[in-house]
C-alpha cells in the first residue's frame, strides 16, 4: 500500500462488492475517497420529470452509501455536471488521483476525456479499469487480429478466451480497514466549492424529479436487491432456454437492469451460468451466458464503430425511405400508446409504459412491427426505448433495433418479418399475457384473442368489444405491410444476395 490518497468515482457501477475501481484504490492507497454525481448533463435532457432510471439510481446510492459508511467511509454525492464536479472535488480532497471503471459510451468517453486533462492540469491522475463487461474493446479478436462484426464467431472465441480466463471477484471486505472516513469538514470544503453545504443525498424533487411507480414493480433495488434476484435466477437458470421466449412465463432472468447500473457484477453472473454449465451440461446455463456474450458484443460493436449511435452498420441501409408524414406519425403515436389493433404488439408497448421493462421476445416483435409493418425509421423505436426503458444500454438498445431493422451487424435478414399474429400465437397461446395489459380483450377465448378482427360480429358484441371503440381495428394488413417492406427494401437487396443464399 502506497501513501497515495485516492478519490474512486462510481458512475454505472453501484455496488461495493466485486468493482474493480473500489478494489484497487483500496488495495493501493492509504486513504479512499468515494464519490458520486447525478450527472446535470444527462439529467436535463430526460424528457420526463417520473423516470424510474433516476429513482432506482436514487436508491441505489442511498444503499451504496449506507454500506461504504458501516465500512468506516462514506460517499460524497451531489448534483452538478460531472465533467465540472469531479475536479473540483479531487482538488479540494487534495487527493493524488481519480479511479473509475471504464464507460464506453461516445459521450462518456468524451466526458472521461475532459476530466482527465483537467486533472492532469492539477497534478492529478486518472486511472480507469474494466469493470462492467466480461470482454471489451480488443480484447476478443479474430485470427488476423480484426474486430468481429458477425455473432457466432465472436461467441466462440469469447469462450475460448473465458476457459483461460480467471473471472476474479474483487472482495473489499479484508480491505475494508483501508477505508478511511472523512472528516466532516474535508465533506464540506469538496461540497462547498459545489455550491452545497450538506452531505445528505439530494432528493429526487431537489432534483427536479418526482417519485414514480418504481416501488410497486417489485424490482429489488441496490446491490442487495441484485444479490436476491440473481439468487432467484440462479434457482430456475436450467429452465432458461425453454421459457426465456414466453412473456407470461417468469423466465428471464430481470436482471437487465441491475447490469445496466452495475448492481450487480457482471463477472460473478457469468462465472455463475458458467460454473453451471460446466457442471451440468446445462443448456439454460448455456442460453443465459449466450446473452451476456451479446452484451460484450454490442459493447465493442460501439467501441470500435461510434458511427451506429446515428448511421446504419450497413452503410447501404441508411439509403431506405422510411414512411414520413402525418400518416406515419399517427401510426408512430399508435405504437407507442399500444394502440395498433395487434394484440400482443400493444400489450407489449403497454406493459412498457407502465412499468419500464419488455420481454426480451416482445422486444424483437415490436422493433420488427415498427419498421417491417409501420415502415417507419428504426431510429423513432429505438429513442422511444431509451426514453422508456429502465434497462436502457445504448449499445444493446441500437444493436437490437438495428437487428431487427436488418440494418445492423449479423441482423436477420430484410426479407424475414415477424408475422405479430403468428408471434402471438406461438409465444402467447392462452393469451395471459395479453389479457393482463390488454384486459378489454379478456372476454375472447385462446383461439380469438390473437386476431380479434377476425372474430364473428356477434361473439365480438358478445365479448362486449367493438372494434375501433373499445379495442382498435388493425392499423395496417400485415400482408400488404410486407409487401411493401419488400419493396422499400429493394435499395439493398444487391448488398444481401448473398445472405438470403446463405439463411
Amino acid at each position: 500500500m502506497s501513501n497515495a490518497t485516492t478519490l474512486v468515482w462510481f458512475r454505472r457501477d453501484l455496488r461495493a462488492y466485486d468493482h474493480t475501481a473500489l478494489h484497487e484504490a483500496l488495495k493501493t492507497s492509504a486513504k479512499v475517497y468515494c464519490a458520486f454525481v447525478f450527472d446535470k448533463e444527462i439529467l436535463d435532457a430526460l424528457p420526463h420529470t417520473a423516470d424510474r432510471r433516476v429513482e432506482f439510481i436514487w436508491h441505489a446510492i442511498s444503499e451504496l452509501k449506507q454500506t461504504l459508511e458501516n465500512m468506516g467511509g462514506d460517499l460524497l454525492v451531489c448534483h452538478a455536471k460531472a465533467c465540472e464536479a469531479i475536479p473540483l472535488m479531487a482538488k479540494a480532497l487534495g487527493v493524488d488521483r481519480v479511479m473509475v471503471n471504464h464507460d464506453y459510451e461516445p459521450a462518456a468517453v468524451a466526458r472521461d476525456a475532459s476530466v482527465a486533462a483537467q486533472l492532469t492540469q492539477a497534478g492529478i491522475a486518472l486511472s480507469s479499469f474494466k469493470d462492467q463487461v466480461v470482454f471489451e474493446k480488443s480484447e476478443v479478436l479474430t485470427l488476423s487480429g480484426g474486430t468481429f462484426s458477425i455473432f457466432t464467431p465472436y461467441k466462440n472465441a469469447w469462450i475460448k478466451r473465458l476457459k483461460n480466463t480467471d473471472l476474479e471477484e474483487r472482495s473489499i471486505r479484508e480491505l475494508a480497514g483501508a477505508l478511511a472516513k472523512p472528516d466532516a469538514a474535508q465533506h464540506q470544503l469538496a461540497l462547498a466549492a459545489l455550491g452545497r453545504n450538506s452531505l445528505d443525498i439530494p432528493s429526487l424533487e431537489a432534483m427536479g424529479f418526482v417519485p414514480t411507480n418504481l416501488l410497486t414493480l417489485n424490482i429489488g433495488m441496490g446491490e442487495s436487491g441484485a444479490k436476491k434476484s440473481l439468487d432467484d435466477f440462479l434457482g430456475r437458470m436450467d429452465r432458461y432456454k425453454n421459457d426465456r421466449d414466453f412473456p407470461a412465463v417468469k423466465g428471464v432472468s430481470y436482471l437487465s437492469v441491475h447490469m445496466r447500473f452495475g448492481t450487480v457484477s457482471v463477472r460473478h453472473a457469468a462465472r455463475s451460468a458458467w460454473e453451471m454449465y460446466s457442471a451440468t451440461q446445462s443448456e439454460g446455463a448455456l442460453g443465459w451466458l449466450n446473452e451476456l456474450i451479446w452484451r460484450d458484443f454490442y459493447f465493442q460493436i460501439l467501441h470500435h464503430h461510434p458511427r451506429v449511435v446515428a448511421k446504419a452498420f450497413k452503410a447501404d441501409y441508411d439509403l431506405i425511405e422510411w414512411e414520413q408524414g402525418d400518416v406515419a406519425t399517427g401510426l408512430y403515436k399508435a405504437w407507442c400508446e399500444g394502440n395498433t389493433g395487434y394484440p400482443l404488439v400493444d400489450a407489449a408497448m403497454r406493459q412498457l409504459n407502465a412499468t419500464g421493462f419488455m420481454h426480451n421476445r416482445l422486444r424483437m416483435v415490436v422493433a420488427s412491427f415498427l419498421t417491417k409493418d409501420l415502415g417507419l425509421d428504426w431510429r423513432w423505436g429505438e429513442k422511444y426505448f431509451a426514453e422508456q426503458l429502465n434497462d436502457f444500454d445504448l449499445s444493446a438498445n441500437n444493436g437490437g433495433w438495428q437487428w431487427a431493422a436488418s440494418s445492423g451487424c449479423d441482423a436477420q435478414p430484410y426479407f424475414r418479418i415477424f408475422n405479430p399474429v403468428s408471434q402471438s400465437e406461438k409465444f402467447d397461446a392462452e393469451g395471459k399475457f395479453i389479457r393482463k395489459y390488454c384486459p378489454e380483450l379478456s372476454a375472447l377465448n385462446k383461439k380469438q384473442i390473437h386476431a380479434p378482427w377476425e372474430v364473428p360480429a356477434l361473439e365480438l358484441s358478445m365479448a362486449n368489444i367493438q372494434l375501433g371503440k373499445s379495442y382498435p381495428r388493425p392499423c395496417v394488413d400485415h400482408a400488404h405491410a410486407r409487401a411493401k417492406t419488400l419493396l422499400r427494401y429493394a435499395v439493398v437487396k444487391k448488398a444481401t444476395v448473398g445472405e438470403q443464399e446463405t439463411t
